[in-house]
């Protein structure tokens, strides 16, 4: 009864193969073995090494259905197919009729001892070999891929294929992803509450596709093929690296271009490309800016130089105005005192008016300049008038203006440019005409003025006491002047001398 138990527990797998019985059966010195069944050991050794070899063969070729999606390695590349170590017996055959014309697994991209994920389709045709697809396991690999760029917060673009009601449906990489309406950045919190049944929100929707959209995934479910991303999110994270990345570049003096994103009563701002930075009212232009929006619009491209950065506060100061050339500096080169220029009343003041004659070049028109009774109130701003530059101070950034001197120069020269012929004239005449002409000079006593009032008699009773000095005044006069047969007297003399030889005269006859 005891050996016949002990023959029943023989039969049972031992635990351990290399105790007990079992390992004294693998030696060949088990004695019952040996007295009922003499056995040879090579047989047995080549029994074992055999048994294992099947073992091990079992376990190194992996079981695979239809559908399964594994790993391999090309071993070879022919025009009309592809060998893919799959850890088969033999290779997996891949067909180069399924392969894309360009991009991630065409022909031109694959090369020996590569790495691909493939689709089986059949697990072995006649020949053995497994029958696999490239193109069918890319999805697979998309949506691997998908994953890992969602545990590690990645931003990623994909392209508006087609939209609903309820958001927009974009491409990743061949998968199907869905942004929600609220999602959408372009949309205003309006628009997102009345939905893609609102005629406007649709045709905002409508007007995205075919866009490249900078998106986050925020949920993903591979069982259920469900995607969804955001715009809103993605973006946002995108300008808060961007915005630390630009505060660390950034230096002041420096030129970038930007757009402008928002405008505000006291300046404008522009985003450079991920953060935006403000252009004080009083940086916007040369000229005076009453309000950003007379030299800018939301949206247009301009080149701004950073003035200043503040890390901690995360801000930056930006100048439209200094990324320009100063117009003073060439002012003296374009204008000139007296030129006629127009300007553009832009201020009105108790002392005058401001006119701007071109863009950042503004100057004073003062009261006394205007003219004569006309109040600097009575102009209005816009209005363009005709002006003369009096004065130029490019140093001090001034500029006189004159709108009563816009006539009154050209008069003076219009009289100086006739004066001239005469003066000529007369210094070409023969000392004769010259005698001639200053005989002809009017006496400014030959008009004698009425004097019918006694103040007026008493006046001209004055005048004759008066006129015995002056007689030897002209007297004394007259001799020091050259006579005829010293030689020829100049006009000027000729009609002093006259006109005192009438005074004289005159004089004579009123006497009498």
């Amino acid at each position: 009864m005891q050996a016949q138990q002990q023959g029943d527990l023989s039969t049972k797998p031992a635990e351990n193969p290399n105790s007990g019985r079992v390992q004294t059966m693998i030696e060949g010195n088990d004695p019952q073995v040996q007295n009922n069944n003499p056995v040879n050991p090579e047989e047995v050794s080549d029994f074992n090494q055999n048994t294992m070899a099947e073992l091990l063969a079992a376990s190194a070729n992996p079981i695979i259905k239809r559908g399964d999606v594994v790993e391999g390695t090309i071993v070879h590349i022919d025009s009309d197919e592809i060998l893919v170590d799959i850890g088969l017996k033999s290779e997996g055959i891949l067909s180069t009729k399924e392969l894309p014309s360009s991009g991630y697994g065409s022909y031109n991209e694959l090369h020996l001892n590569d790495r691909v994920l493939v689709y089986v389709l059949q697990p072995e045709n006649a020949e053995g070999h497994a029958v696999l697809s490239l193109k069918r396991a890319n999805t697979e690999r998309q949506w691997r891929i998908a994953e890992e760029q969602y545990k590690n917060n990645e931003i990623i673009k994909a392209k508006v294929i087609d939209f609903n009601k309820g958001g927009l449906i974009v491409d990743v990489n061949g998968i199907r992803g869905f942004v929600p309406i609220s999602q959408i950045l372009n949309l205003k919190r309006e628009e997102v509450a009345a939905g893609g049944e609102n005629q406007e929100t649709a045709a905002k929707l409508a007007s995205m596709k075919d866009k490249e959209l900078q998106l986050k995934i925020i949920e993903i479910n591979r069982a259920r093929n469900r995607l969804i991303l955001s715009e809103r999110m993605a973006v946002q994270e995108w300008r808060q690296r961007r915005r630390e990345e630009l505060l660390e570049e950034l230096q002041p003096g420096e030129v970038r271009k930007g757009v402008v994103s928002n405008l505000a009563n006291f300046g404008a701002f522009v985003d450079l490309g991920g953060a935006d930075g403000l252009v004080h009212i009083s940086q916007l232009a040369w000229s005076r800016v009453n309000h950003p929006s007379e030299v800018l619009q939301v949206g247009q491209e301009v080149e701004v130089q950073v003035l200043s950065v503040d890390k901690e506060r995360k801000k930056i100061a930006l100048s439209i105005k200094r990324a320009e050339v100063d117009p003073w500096t060439t002012v003296e080169q374009r204008y000139h005192v007296g030129q006629l220029v127009t300007g553009t009343i832009t201020k009105i003041a108790p002392f005058g008016a401001f006119a701007r004659i071109e863009d950042g070049i503004e100057g004073l028109i003062h009261q006394s300049e205007l003219p004569a009774g006309t109040d600097p109130k009575t102009l209005q701003e816009g209005t363009q008038l005709q002006l003369r530059i009096l004065r130029i101070e490019p140093e001090r950034r001034r500029l006189g203006l004159s709108l009563r001197q816009v006539e009154e120069p050209d008069a003076a020269k219009e009289t100086k440019e006739a004066a001239q012929p005469t003066e000529e004239k007369a210094q070409e005449q023969t000392p004769a005409a010259q005698q001639q002409a200053a005989k002809e000079v009017p006496s400014l006593s030959t008009t004698p003025p009425s004097l019918e009032s006694a103040p007026a008699q008493e006046h001209k009773r004055e005048r004759t006491e008066k006129r015995p000095e002056k007689r030897e005044r002209d007297a004394s006069l007259l001799k020091g002047l050259p006579s005829d047969d010293e030689g020829e007297m100049t006009a000027m003399a000729e009609a002093f001398r006259a006109a005192a030889l009438q005074r004289s005269k005159e004089e004579s006859e009123t006497e009498k």
